[in-house]
């Protein structure tokens, strides 16, 4: 076997994105924003929710985009990304099981509960992330980075059914009401998220370091690093230009999976049909996310990156003209057919071009783009939203983010897996 890629650490590491894309698809894709607009926001303005659930999402990104890149340092310096990782799951998984408990109207809480949620889901991520170079070489990146997602769109399409079983036939599970059958799919996500996060924790080791600084110490390093590590990317041209270009397109792509559902029910939509499209979604992203990561590794990572967008800018400009609820099902295909692939090439992408000794401190920077990234893009459709009454007009400015990034990483060069474990 060669060094960094035993399949036992690997499907460890992947079960992870199994265990918290259970809040991804459950909680904030699905029945967050419905739940928040119609039962937690109930009597407020369609236009306003809509803002509120775009600035919740702002706030929670932008806290983390903010201490990634120190936090990735502190792990690289302690070599404890996995406790980290078992911090913010923690935090996730607490304020996600909260969320059953808050009672209709009570937004303000929803949302504040809402935010520490988030946190917690994309600060582990900053971890989950980098471990992705203690499970395997740059060889099989894109395979493996690939996997994870895949078993995410599994694992959380799974919970996600038995929750949109819950929800359209309360009666099967003992519950009384729709609302109470959306609180305790609050409460299955944070047990979910919690179970399958132990193969990472008790499989998945990660290097040792020589020497522990102390915690303060550490800070002010990390503090120090995060402005070194801004002047090492900025001398690699290609790592910088990168990152520029993932910053525009996934924003769009992040927009979509946190606001299409928001989306729908301005236009009018049923909240069932939205569910299931979401639901339909998660099932074709499972295999098509293993596609994906063949494309990568035959026709290039830069390529199968370019496929997604192209589809993205389709499904952005479909959206906008849309009357029909069928038209989102068809829609659903689509995103579920290029939202893994542009995720996890993107990551493998990045993975094969930094140092592995800087692993976190990169990925922490590579993190913080990304929530830079979703501050922006579901608080302009807010704000575009509710500035012109009209929500068709909104998703339209994704277009420009996909475009954008699109034509920047087309001048990144391709790296090598040369010489590659």
């Amino acid at each position: 076997m060669k060094r960094g890629y035993d399949p036992k650490k690997v499907v460890s590491w992947a079960m992870y994105d199994w265990a918290n894309s259970a809040y991804a698809t459950t909680v904030m894709a699905g029945f967050f924003p419905i739940f928040f607009k119609q039962y937690w926001s109930a009597g407020v303005d369609v236009h306003v929710s809509t803002f509120n659930l775009g600035t919740a999402n702002s706030l929670a990104g932008i806290t983390v985009a903010l201490l990634a890149p120190v936090l990735g340092s502190i792990g690289d310096e302690w070599g404890k990304r996995k406790k980290f990782l078992l911090f913010f799951a923690a935090m996730g998984v607490v304020m996600t099981g909260t969320l059953g408990f808050v009672a209709r109207g009570n937004w303000v809480i929803a949302m504040l509960l809402y935010i520490f949620a988030t946190i917690g889901f994309t600060g582990g991520n900053v971890f989950y992330d980098s471990l992705l170079l203690a499970v395997v070489g740059r060889k099989k990146m894109d395979f493996v980075s690939a996997l994870g997602y895949s078993l995410g769109y599994l694992g959380g399409g799974i919970l996600f059914a038995l929750n949109v079983l819950m929800i359209l036939n309360p009666h099967l599970f003992g519950l009384d009401s729709v609302a109470e059958a959306v609180r305790l799919s609050f409460i299955t996500v944070a047990a979910w998220w919690a179970m399958f996060s132990i193969p990472l924790l008790a499989f998945v080791k990660e290097p040792k370091v020589k020497k522990e600084q102390p915690a303060l110490e550490t800070v002010v390093a990390g503090l120090k690093q995060l402005c070194s590590t801004f002047r090492k990317i900025r001398q690699l041209r290609h790592i910088f230009l990168f990152l520029i270009g993932y910053w525009c397109y996934i924003d769009g792509v992040d927009t979509v999976v946190l606001m299409a559902v928001d989306y729908g029910l301005s236009l009018g939509f049923d909240q069932t049909v939205l569910i299931k499209a979401l639901l339909v979604t998660q099932l074709i992203g499972f295999p098509s996310a293993i596609a994906f990561g063949k494309i990568g590794e035959k026709l290039g990572t830069k390529t199968g990156i370019f496929i997604g967008i192209g589809v993205y800018v389709l499904v952005t400009l479909w959206g906008a003209v849309m009357k029909a609820e069928i038209e989102f099902y068809a829609l659903a295909i689509a995103v579920g057919l290029v939202q893994g692939g542009v995720q996890s090439l993107s990551r493998s992408f990045f993975g094969k071009m930094i140092p592995r000794e800087s692993a976190a401190e990169f990925f922490g920077f590579y993190n913080m783009l990304g929530k830079f990234a979703a501050v922006i893009g579901p608080l302009l459709m807010g704000w575009t939203s509710m500035a012109t009454g009209n929500a068709r007009s909104s998703i339209l400015v994704m277009i420009v983010l996909f475009l954008v990034g699109g034509t920047i990483l087309y001048f990144v060069r391709e790296p090598s897996t040369d010489n590659k474990n």
